[in-house]
């Protein structure tokens, strides 16, 4: 199955925009920016040169990519370039990555499958969730970079790309990416981890924004239509999250609409309204500005989503006012029982210090 995309989302002209069909697998030659472009093997006739069994491999899993890649996920694999592989996942909806553009670059070692490909998350330098590194690792059982029990771990007999992939979309780019740290999952449930997972998801949503912008401005090669396209179609609603999440009248990540993966409502926390930090307040109002210009650069429709939001800050009273309030009646109190003293005395009702009593 493929995608259908615009090439030409803007025409002054009034024409009928281009469409082109992205399919989700195909074979691609320029390979120029990837990151293991300069990963070396050794060479034949100007190619890299696999051993037949690794190079078997190799075109057993670009079948099963070809057949079983989901709806969410796309790959691009390389004519003079076997050993590399570049896919994107979008964010699930449900979760804080909703309708995001997550890329990766693989590259198969030359003993494949004898060792997982290595992998590296396009990351722009974001660190938006505890398993993808803002230098590009990915740390995942299945690709032996992180702990697991030996089901997890790579299996030369059994283990896919495929499996990389989806573990990446289900396991890594989840609903609560917070419990995914170590210990942070000993007591979910609990009100203090909850808390601290909403908070996450806050960051992680403006960080997920952020790389939306630079996305766009430096799109992966051989992805620059799908990545103009998918913003151009789902930029509306991104805002509208933005908008509803600052309202606090849904969960952060938890924004779904009509035609999104996953269908469906909006979703709103418990009574109708949740608590959304200052903190998220602010940078959704700082960042929105930057959404708006970049998805109308692909020509999506926005209608009034293009005006600006805002918030109006909480006044949150200082802990001491109570304190100071009463310290300043304490000594207003005080001040006057003095010159209500010095008045008596004035008045010939006091004497050294003892109050007269006339019979």
């Amino acid at each position: 199955m493929a995608l259908t995309i615009n090439t030409n989302p803007q025409k002054p002209n009034g024409e009928i925009e281009e469409t082109i069909s992205f399919p989700r697998f195909d074979v691609v030659s320029d390979v120029s920016d990837h990151h293991y472009i300069t990963s070396s093997f050794t060479k034949k006739n100007g190619r890299d040169h696999f051993p037949a069994g690794s190079h078997k491999k190799i075109m057993q899993e670009w079948k099963i990519l070809e057949k079983h890649l989901p709806e969410s996920i796309f790959v691009r694999v390389y004519e003079n370039r076997i050993d590399l592989l570049r896919a994107v996942i979008v964010g699930t909806a449900g979760t804080p990555y909703h309708d995001g553009l997550f890329f990766f670059d693989l590259a198969f070692p030359a003993d494949y499958p004898n060792h997982p490909p290595m992998v590296h998350y396009r990351s722009f330098g974001l660190r938006l969730n505890p398993n993808l590194y803002a230098n590009g690792r990915v740390c995942l059982s299945l690709l032996n970079t992180w702990t697991g029990k030996k089901s997890e771990k790579w299996n030369p007999d059994e283990s896919t790309v495929l499996q990389v992939l989806v573990s990446i979309q289900a396991l890594v780019l989840n609903e609560k990416p917070y419990f995914n740290e170590p210990g942070h999952g000993m007591w979910p449930g609990r009100s203090i981890w909850e808390k601290k997972s909403t908070a996450y998801n806050e960051d992680v949503f403006i960080l997920s924004c952020k790389s939306m912008t630079f996305l766009l401005r430096n799109p992966p090669k051989n992805f620059e239509g799908f990545v103009r396209s998918h913003f151009r179609e789902r930029g509306h609603v991104i805002l509208s999250a933005c908008k509803s999440y600052l309202s606090g009248h849904v969960r952060v990540g938890y924004y779904l609409n009509e035609g999104s993966s996953g269908g469906g409502a909006s979703s709103p926390g418990p009574g109708g309204c949740v608590d959304v930090s200052e903190k998220f307040q602010g940078l959704i109002v700082q960042l929105y500005p930057e959404l708006v210009t970049a998805f109308s650069r692909t020509g999506a429709s926005l209608g009034s989503l293009t005006e600006q939001v805002k918030f109006e800050r909480k006044t949150v009273p200082f802990k001491g006012e109570g304190v100071l309030k009463q310290k300043k009646e304490k000594n207003t109190s005080g001040i006057a029982r003095k010159v209500f003293g010095k008045i008596k005395v004035a008045l010939g009702l006091k004497k050294n210090g003892v109050i007269k009593v006339n019979n």
